[in-house]
């Protein structure tokens, strides 16, 4: 376990990351439920409705959790800088939890506001990851 001491800090990104979106699962379903709605079930898209918000930001981290994952773990694997993948799995993680904040608590517009550059943060410190696994398979 030595090898991948140097990559904790990605790898506890990672793990809060999961960990987050695991805990959001049941509050996502009461809310859900609390309105009547079926499991599975989506509210209606109203931004100022708690329910859709959490909702949406449970779909937000399962859709993300997958990519943060692929590409964090080829780069520890493929022994990428340290350092690059240490900050950019930790801002990723920051933007994550930035982004949940801003919908939960339904801070600025739905589009193109804080959320969105917090999305755009974390998806380039992704596709970053993604590249810097690229450059170390080769």
């Amino acid at each position: 376990m030595e090898a991948y001491a140097q990559y904790s800090h990605a790898i506890v990104s990672l793990v809060v990351f999961t960990l987050i979106v695991l805990f959001m699962s049941p509050f996502s379903a009461l809310a859900k439920a609390g309105k009547g709605l079926a499991p599975g079930a989506t509210p209606q898209q109203d931004y100022s409705d708690k329910a859709y918000r959490l909702n949406r930001a449970y779909l937000n981290g399962t859709e993300t959790l997958p990519a943060f994952l692929a590409v964090t773990v080829a780069a520890i694997l493929l022994g990428a800088n340290p350092f690059w993948v240490n900050l950019l799995a930790s801002v990723a993680l920051v933007a994550r939890v930035v982004m949940l904040v801003i919908h939960l608590r339904g801070i600025g517009k739905p589009n193109s506001g804080l959320r969105s550059m917090a999305y755009v943060g974390g998806w380039a410190c992704m596709v970053i990851l993604g590249l810097m696994a690229l450059v170390a398979a080769f």
